[in-house]
Parts: structure tokens; sequence; C-alpha cells
């Protein structure tokens, strides 16, 4: 199919977008313009080349009617001299009855015709104030001596052009001695000879020539246009338009292309340019490839090797906290295990001294109820202990938040009163059912109240509340200290794997890491607000549901 015929199969948009692709292409705007620069150039040759034409037929026929006014004037000389009119008339009449001549009269200087070729004009005035009169007449005064032949052309009422030759009929002297004539010497100009030619020919000929040369400058101007189209498509047009597809295939990734220019010209120059640049990109791209598969491998490998000293370093920090846990733990045993010892011993020894009596029997079963309670709270928190240490990731049920929390303080509970620490807890009247893991919460948990007991070594206040938040589907967990607070410098940080304030290599750094890393794994979110001398707080937003997710604020 032509080119033709698919852009007539187009719809309007798709032609008017087409026309648009064309106009701005870089061989069309350059077609345009040496084309407009032609035509202003032929038009202007053409016009002065039929204007000169043109010029050079008027003076021919200018010429030929100054030669034949001269003619008839020296050929009428003699017979003026001898005043012979009826030989004047007829040299006139045969000489006017040629094709080549329009007519011929002659009239005195007052403007009386006098003889002419057209017996109607005889004896008759001629128009003073016509174009052949005004040359000399025009100001009332008689004809200067350095008159000349005058040239006018004028319409003919039978529709072509007519040339006038005006010579004036001077008195010489031979002339002016006659016996015949009574004119002064003085008298310069007797009268005016007018020889009129017709332009019928000449303008044939000047039109024949105009539109030759008109048909001639048009097949030129096609003729140039088809060269220069076809050497514009050849020199500019192909070699851009693979330019500009060998660009759009770089851009799509083929490195392999290759623009097949030969030309030793500037757009040759710019291919061989694009295919050197086109061989360095493919071997760079190849480089390149080969290093990014090398160092995706020395990534992986570097990965697995930090992920292995991450879980490392949160197994450390398991056990620091379970290191506390367990100077807890040894505190609260510690107590009750000395009650019990000394109950135990008083028992023995009211036992040893011979049977009790009813009272003393009585109060020895209060004695055993107390040593039966102590040994109870002692094995309750031993398997607190147990349940914080197993190993239980990844089991997601739906519990209540408030129990949870209710545990981490049941494990920690010894250290407020150790630092005296005034303990708040706001967990409401219902239930705070989210889906979770709750042995991976109680460990977050555990971890920021270890923090809020280390942030107030001597006294403070904690506090955690919990409340219902419908409109997010989640639940909220504020969890506030009173303690030493957080540096506007460190604050952005505290979440990194690694990151301590704690002096003399005290912290490990992933406390707050392990926190994040499990409120995320519950697709929550947590931030905190903190100044180094109001305390710090953290909020916790926890889905209800395992579907949800909590984005950052």
């Amino acid at each position: 199919m032509s080119d033709v015929s698919l852009f007539l199969s187009k719809s309007p948009s798709e032609q008017k977008k087409s026309r648009m692709k064309i106009v701005n292409q870089l061989g069309f705007r350059l077609f345009l313009g040496i084309t407009v620069i032609m035509l202003i150039g032929t038009a202007i040759f053409v016009t002065i080349v039929v204007d000169w034409q043109t010029q050079q037929y008027v003076d021919s026929a200018t010429r030929f009617a100054s030669d034949m006014s001269d003619v008839i004037a020296h050929s009428t000389r003699y017979s003026m001299m001898l005043n012979r009119q009826e030989d004047i008339y007829q040299i006139i009449k045969t000489i006017g009855s040629e094709p080549r001549i329009e007519g011929i009269r002659i009239y005195n200087k007052k403007g009386v015709v006098t003889y002419s070729t057209m017996e109607n004009e005889v004896n008759k005035n001629v128009n003073m104030s016509a174009e052949a009169c005004t040359g000399c007449h025009g100001s009332g005064k008689p004809t200067p001596k350095d008159t000349t032949t005058l040239t006018r052309i004028f319409p003919s009422p039978k529709g072509y052009r007519v040339m006038g030759i005006i010579t004036p009929i001077r008195n010489d002297k031979t002339c002016s001695t006659a016996s015949c004539h009574a004119h002064e010497a003085s008298q310069t100009v007797l009268g005016i000879l007018d020889v009129m030619i017709p332009l019928q020919d000449v303008d044939r000929h000047v039109a024949a020539v105009r539109n030759t040369q008109i048909v001639s400058a048009i097949l030129l101007v096609v003729a140039l246009i088809g060269f220069v189209l076809t050497f514009v498509r050849k020199t500019v047009s192909v070699p851009v338009h693979k330019l500009a597809l060998g660009t759009q295939e770089i851009v799509k990734g083929n490195l392999q292309h290759h623009i097949d220019i030969a030309t030793k010209d500037e757009i040759g120059g710019l291919a061989t340019s694009f295919n050197r640049m086109t061989e360095e990109l493919k071997r760079a791209h190849e480089e390149l490839t080969a290093w990014g598969n090398n160092l995706e491998q020395r990534v992986a490998q570097k990965t697995e090797e930090l992920r292995r000293a991450q879980a490392h370093m949160v197994h450390v920090e398991k056990m620091v906290s379970l290191g506390t846990l367990a100077a807890t733990v040894a505190h609260e045993l510690n107590n009750p295990l000395e009650g019990v010892l000394t109950y135990a011993k008083l028992l023995r020894r009211k036992l040893q001294n011979g049977t009790p009596s009813a009272e003393e029997a009585q109060e020895m079963i209060s004695e055993l109820t107390m040593i039966a309670d102590e040994t109870t709270r002692c094995g309750n928190i031993v398997k607190n202990l147990l349940l914080f240490s197993r190993e239980k990731v990844g089991e997601f049920n739906d519990a209540d938040l408030r129990a949870i929390i209710e545990q981490s303080i049941k494990l920690i509970g010894h250290h407020f009163q150790m630092h005296n620490i005034q303990l708040e807890l706001e967990l409401g009247d219902q239930p705070a059912i989210v889906y979770c893991d709750a042995h991976q919460l109680e460990e977050a948990l555990l971890a920021m109240e270890i923090n809020a007991v280390e942030a107030m070594p001597n006294s403070g206040t904690f506090r955690i509340a919990v409340r219902d938040l419908p409109s997010l589907k989640a639940v909220e967990i504020c969890i506030s200290d009173t303690g030493t607070g957080i540096t506007e410098e460190d604050l952005p940080h505290i979440f990194e794997p690694f990151f301590t304030t704690k002096k003399d290599g005290k912290g490990t750094g992933l406390g707050l890491s392990v926190v994040y890393g499990i409120i995320e794994r519950h697709r929550g979110n947590i931030s905190v607000e903190s100044t180094a001398a109001g305390g710090t707080t953290f909020t916790i937003l926890i889905p209800k549901h395992h579907e949800q997710t909590i984005s950052e604020n």
C-alpha cells in the first residue's frame, strides 16, 4: 500500500497527527525553505526577463516609428518647399496605407490638422490638453528650440494600443527664404508631424514571451523541486530518520543496533560517532552487568552474614533480658523462700518440744498455710520465667492486650518497687482483643519496661494506658515515664540496630530495634516523643485483625 493510501485510510485525528509529524521533520522544513526561495527567485527572474524583453520590443517599435517619421519628413520636404499640397497628401496617404502604420497627420503650430490619412480630421483643431501637446504647450508658451521627438502610447478605439511619434517640422533657412512662404526666420517650428504605429504585434509577441517564460519557469521549478526533494530526502531525511531510529533503539535498550550511513559529510560523521558510542555503551553495559552480578552475590553473602550477626545479637539481647529477669526472679524468690524457711524451722522446733496443744495446732496450721501460699507464689514466678524463655515465634491468635500487659508487669513488678517507681495502669473495663503473637508482644513490652526502669534509677512514675480506636480498627498502647528522656540528636536513631545511649558497654543497642521489628511484624506502628528533661512517651498502634496494616503518620 502506498503512503498516500495509508494516509487516507487513517482517521481525521490520525491524519492530523501525521501532518504535524511531517511538518516538524527537518527534511520537510529544509525542502519547504528551498522551495520558497526557488519560487521567489524564479518569480523575480521571470519578471525581470519579461520586462526586459517587453522593453526591447517597445524600443524596436519606437525606432521603427522614429525612422518612419524621418522617411516621411524627408519625402515631403521638397513638396513642402514648392508648396505642392497634393503631392504631400499623396505621399502621406501612400505611406499611411502600409499595414504597420496606424495613421499620419500634420498640423500647424495652432493645432489645426492640415494633412491626415484620416480625412475627417483635416482642418480640425487637435486637443491642446492632450498628452502629445502638454509636453511643449502646457504653459501656453511657444515650442522651445530644443524640442525633440516625443513618444506616447495610448489606447485605440479598436481595442489595441498605439504608439505615436511626434516630430516637429522646423523652419530652416531654405524654407524661410522661399517666395511661397511668409514665415519669418525667427519662427523655428512650422508644424508637427504625428506618425502612429499600432502595437498589436508587439503586444502579441510580449504576451507570447511572457507565457513562454512563465511556462518555462514552472517547468524549471517543478524540475528543481523534484531534484531538491530527491536530494533532501537522500542526504537529509533518510539519514536523520536512521539516526532518530537509532536513538529510539538505544532508549529501548537495543545496544546491537548499527546505523548504516556511509556518507562522508557531517551526518555520516555523526553516524560513525553514534555507532562508536553504541559500541562503548554495549561494552560498558556488559561490564556493569558482570560487576552487578558479582555485586549481587557479594551483597547476598554480606546480607546473610549480617542476618546471622543480628540474630546472634538479638539472642544476646534476650539473654541480657533474661539475666535482668533472673536477678528480679532471684529477688522475688528470696523473700518467700526466707519466709518458708523461717516457718519450717519454727514448726520443727514446736514439734520437737512435744505434742502441741489445740491452740498451738491451730497456729501451726496457719503457718503451714502461709508456707503453702509462699510456695505457690514461688511456683508462679518460676512458671512466668519459663513462659518468657520459650521460643514461640509466629503463633498469632486473638488475645486480650490487657492480660499481656499485666503479665509483663508481674515479671518486672519487683523492679518498680526496688526503684521506688509508682505504677499507673489505665487498661479499661472492656477486653482489648487483638490478633497477635502474645509472647512477642510481652517481650516487646518487657524490654520497654526495663528501659523505663533504667531511665528512673531513683524514683518516678511509669504509666501504661490502653485505648480502643474504632475508626482505625486498632488498639493504642501509650507507655510513658518521667525519666531522663532522650536528646533531640539521639531521637531519630533509637530504633536503629546497635544504637545505644548507655555508657560503659552496658547496652547492646538491640532492645528498641527488636521492639520495632515485633511491632512491624504485627503490621502496627510505633512512635516516640521525648525531651532530655521531660521523660519519654511511646505510642504503639496494633491492628485488631491480621489483614490490616497501620501506616506511619
